[in-house]
């Protein structure tokens, strides 16, 4: 399965993707709002790439983000309705994670059982909150210290975007 947009390929993740993740996720920037610690290993990002790959299709709808041929981060849903985006910080900026996070929500409102998504957002990240918000996401929720991470406690802002129609 894959999703094309203007710039970038979404495509399903496999083991030969994790030495490109493993720059993404061990990258103390891009994981900052992350819901855990940047990856020390790259066992760590081994176990998280097999976890992507091996999640059940009914639940799951992930992908790499490809961009001129190079993996630089992923989109999608570990576990649906919930989503889930990341880039690496050279690629930032650039309106990609909103291209690459619109193709997903164009893809996976074809299934007729999502009939929503939501996403679980720090309050502090105003980039992701912005892109979000581009895309049709409305607050739904405030929650304090939901997550305690490498920088400390983190307060969550839940977002949702309804399926058209």
């Amino acid at each position: 399965m894959e999703i094309a947009t203007e710039r970038l390929l979404l495509r399903r993740a496999r083991p030969e993707d994790v030495d490109a993740l493993h720059a993404i996720l061990s990258n103390d920037r891009a994981m900052r709002y992350w819901s855990t610690p940047p990856h020390a290993t790259r066992g760590e990002t081994e176990a998280w790439l097999a976890a992507m790959i091996e999640s059940p299709a009914e639940e799951s709808e992930d992908f790499v983000v490809v961009r001129d041929g190079r993996v630089i981060g992923k989109a999608g849903a570990f576990r649906l309705p919930e989503i889930g985006y990341i880039l690496h910080p050279d690629h930032w900026g650039l309106g990609l994670g909103r291209e690459a996070l619109g193709g997903f929500v164009a893809h996976v409102f074809r299934r007729p059982d999502v009939d929503h998504l939501v996403a679980d957002v720090d309050p502090r990240n105003i980039g992701s909150l912005r892109m979000l918000a581009g895309l049709g996401f409305y607050e739904a929720g405030r929650a304090e210290r939901t997550y305690h991470t490498h920088i400390g406690w983190c307060d969550s802002i839940y977002l949702r975007l309804d399926a058209p129609g």
